[in-house]
């Protein structure tokens, strides 16, 4: 067995199967208990190991191939997804996309929502025009029309990539109707679950190859790392993602690792208080006279309301809003705020907007109006009376 096999480093079976995510986002991943044991794992900053002769399996050999900082934040991660090995840190969101993109064969076809992240879409254009993969766009949020597209009139895809909810459309896809009709005709299906977080959703536990995270958004929660992640129970794809790793050189440093662990054990306080946040900003967004259209699951009129309420815990952390008077209108409202932070990204303690089409690569579909709103830890009556104010203030 090669030093850096993965399935070395499988998860055994799991001790703390019987508790709930959020207690398995404080204690999983922690050291042994011993006398005079650090209840956190350590830090470790070396670029290689001490090591002579045939290396045993799963011996620590070299950065590049694993590390005792990384396997403690993978382990946690592991266990909050149900994941039969432990996740794969990487180094960006993107490089997890990447690798998890890698699995289509040569020429293989990618189903993909159309209104995915936008970097994943240019991604998969950037492959599509080198010959790679050939890309289809769907609407995810249409079982029926995403399952014909995965068939194919006979030639089926070789993989099925979901985002649920979708960035920045807020779509809810049936995720098990999907998963089971691309698992019929062998398609692969992939699942970026990084607006829902393991809290909401869990989708290897119901039958996705692969599960995709940008770890910069709500696990380390705090806008201070670039990091992402991939979980595969299927030992063959497990193995595959872990050599693509080490041969692409898409890893992580071990400080920004150790950073995003610390950041998941408060995992379900942030996200459970930016949720409560979020649905009561979207409930009074939708009777406000300066707004046109809100988008969050929790309402009881969204389009994945119903679906969101089957499928997932909770309803999300991100919003959609259109404000009346167009994309004049929506600048005017960042340009308004004193609270929200204009800024990318999200899934951070503190509440972040922007308007999304702002970038030329977003998706075509996308209203160049609606903005994207992903809700803190604030007080929520200050968040709204911000937003309230810079609201009335641009649409008059």
């Amino acid at each position: 067995m090669a030093p850096d096999d993965p399935t070395s480093a499988a998860s055994p079976a799991d001790p703390h199967e019987d508790l709930s995510p959020a207690t398995l986002a404080v204690v999983a991943g922690r050291p042994a208990r011993a006398q005079q044991a650090p209840v956190n794992p350590p830090l470790v900053l070396s670029s290689t190991y001490v090591s002579q002769g045939v290396p045993a399996p799963g011996e620590l050999l070299y950065a590049r191939q694993g590390t005792e900082t990384w396997r403690a934040f993978e382990e946690a991660l592991g266990r909050l997804e149900r994941s039969r090995h432990p996740a794969l840190v990487v180094g960006s969101g993107m490089a997890a996309v990447a690798a998890a993109l890698a699995l289509v064969p040569p020429g293989g076809r990618v189903v993909l929502p159309r209104h995915a992240y936008q970097v994943t879409l240019v991604l998969a254009r950037e492959l599509a025009e080198r010959g790679v993969l050939e890309v289809e766009l769907v609407d995810v949020a249409d079982t029926d029309a995403v399952l014909a597209a995965v068939r194919g009139d006979g030639r089926p895809a070789a993989m099925l990539w979901v985002e649920s909810p979708t960035n920045p459309m807020l779509e809810v896809a049936d995720l098990p109707a999907l998963v089971a009709g691309a698992h019929e005709v062998g398609a692969l299906v992939a699942v970026d679950n990084t607006f829902s977080t393991p809290l909401g959703q869990r989708p290897l536990t119901l039958g996705a190859d692969v599960v995709v995270h940008s770890v910069t958004k709500f696990l380390a929660g705090h806008s201070d790392v670039v990091l992402g992640a991939l979980l595969a129970d299927d030992d063959a794809l497990h193995a595959r993602l872990h050599a693509h790793r080490t041969t692409h050189g898409s890893i992580a440093g071990p400080f920004e690792v150790w950073l995003a662990l610390r950041g998941l054990r408060t995992l379900a306080l942030r996200v459970s208080r930016a949720q409560a946040s979020a649905a009561l900003l979207a409930a009074r967004l939708a009777e406000h006279p300066a707004v046109a259209e809100v988008r969050h699951p929790s309402l009881p009129g969204d389009p994945g309301h119903e679906r969101a309420g089957r499928l997932m815990d909770g309803y999300g952390a991100v919003l959609g809003v259109r404000p009346h008077g167009g994309e004049s209108a929506a600048d005017a409202v960042v340009a308004g705020l004193r609270l929200w932070v204009p800024a990318t990204s999200l899934g951070g303690v503190e509440s972040t907007i922007e308007r999304r089409r702002r970038f030329a690569t977003e998706s075509a579909t996308v209203p160049t109006d609606l903005l994207r709103l992903s809700v803190g830890i604030e007080d929520v009556e200050d968040l709204w009376r911000d937003l309230d104010g810079a609201l009335r203030a641009a649409v008059r």
